[in-house]
């Protein structure tokens, strides 16, 4: 099963499934341009780490010795005038360091070292995560590849399954708004930094720069294409509509492997408020997912890039489930009761497992 999402809403979810399974792919957007990972891509041009971070450590063994204490440093964000505690983690005295066996904990003290001779002067350390700052540290010691530092990360916490980077490519997001307006950077108009867009989002691209619109043709690389060729399912998660969905599909080459999988492919309609989803309908939700993916992939059909749509059973949908609408185009709709009392508005982890692997297996 591969999912296509950004860091932060699936994370319940692929915890639940690490239970299960260690062979889901999770391929995440790293085109983010605020928080810690804001930082390290202006003083490196780098790709965005914190979402991937995240995944891998959702994907975390914690039944495996050491991991728990692996996960808390990586998890660790440093305090307003965090300069000490950073002595203290490359000096290898900090209380997180402690605990990790004697290899494992000169490994990481390495790295930060590492990272600490390269850092700009005036780097700001306040806020900055760890998990962020090793997986920069092994992004430069790879010779600036993502993908390889990723990799080291979820060995050393042990993750039940694989997490790309959708590209190695540093770039931005850009979207127009229906007032005409072109904001440029995912903190722009994802309204967890600020507020929200101020009219609905018509259109999303990829940009090299964050100070500029210009559009970029970014491609995926041979590897992941056959990842997602080779994909048993693939499913389209909730979370971000544009900033973490559509953005990690927007490389090209994506639509074409999406449509030569022979699987599912499952969209996981958003249940909470999702900012950037200000004046959208399901079906406009539907037909700017479909857009973005038939770009890629001339002359294929819809159902060759969407099969399902998978609806909690009592949800509502702004402007509710266009059931013949779907019909013409081969995109069949499940539900099953996704929401319970813990989570609501939100899907349980809990029940959007058994709901996935139901759907697949029912076709």
């Amino acid at each position: 099963m591969l999912f296509f999402s950004g860091g932060t809403a699936l994370k319940e979810t692929a915890r639940v499934l690490s239970r299960h399974t260690a062979s889901s792919v999770h391929v995440i957007t790293p085109f983010d341009s605020g928080g810690s990972s804001a930082v390290l891509r202006r003083a490196f041009n780098m790709p965005a780490p914190g979402d991937l971070r995240a995944r891998v450590l959702a994907l975390a063994d914690e039944d495996r010795p050491g991991v728990r204490d692996l996960r808390a440093l990586f998890s660790h964000r440093l305090p307003p005038g965090g300069e000490e505690e950073w002595r203290g983690l490359t000096g290898g005295g900090h209380p997180l360091l402690r605990p990790l066996a004697g290899e494992c904990r000169e490994m990481v003290r390495e790295r930060l070292n590492l990272l600490a001779r390269r850092l700009p002067e005036g780097f700001p350390l306040a806020g900055a995560s760890l998990g962020n700052l090793f997986l920069a540290a092994e992004y430069l010691r790879a010779g600036r590849r993502l993908g390889p530092a990723v990799t080291a990360l979820s060995r050393l916490v042990k993750a039940r399954g694989r997490v790309y980077p959708v590209t190695e490519t540093p770039a931005h997001l850009a979207v127009r708004l229906a007032s005409g307006e072109i904001l440029v950077g995912q903190h722009t108009f994802s309204g967890k930094s600020g507020q929200a867009p101020c009219a609905p989002i018509e259109r999303i691209w990829l940009t090299r720069a964050e100070d500029s619109p210009e559009p970029a043709r970014i491609a995926i690389s041979a590897a992941m294409a056959g990842r997602i060729r080779r994909a048993g399912v693939i499913c389209y998660a909730m979370g971000s509509f544009y900033s973490s969905l559509l953005a990690s599909l927007l490389p090209g080459g994506v639509g074409r492997a999406v449509a030569a999988s022979a699987g599912p492919k499952i969209f996981i309609p958003n249940l909470g408020r999702d900012p950037e989803l200000a004046g959208h309908s399901l079906r406009l939700q539907v037909e700017r997912l479909l857009k973005t993916l038939l770009a890629d992939a001339p002359g294929a059909r819809p159902r060759e890039v969407l099969s399902h749509l998978l609806l909690d059973r009592g949800g509502g949908y702004p402007g509710g489930i266009p059931h013949a609408w779907l019909a013409a185009r081969g995109i069949a709709v499940r539900d099953a009761p996704l929401v319970d009392p813990d989570s609501a508005p939100l899907a349980g982890a809990g029940n959007l497992v058994p709901a996935l692997r139901d759907l697949v297996r029912g076709g």
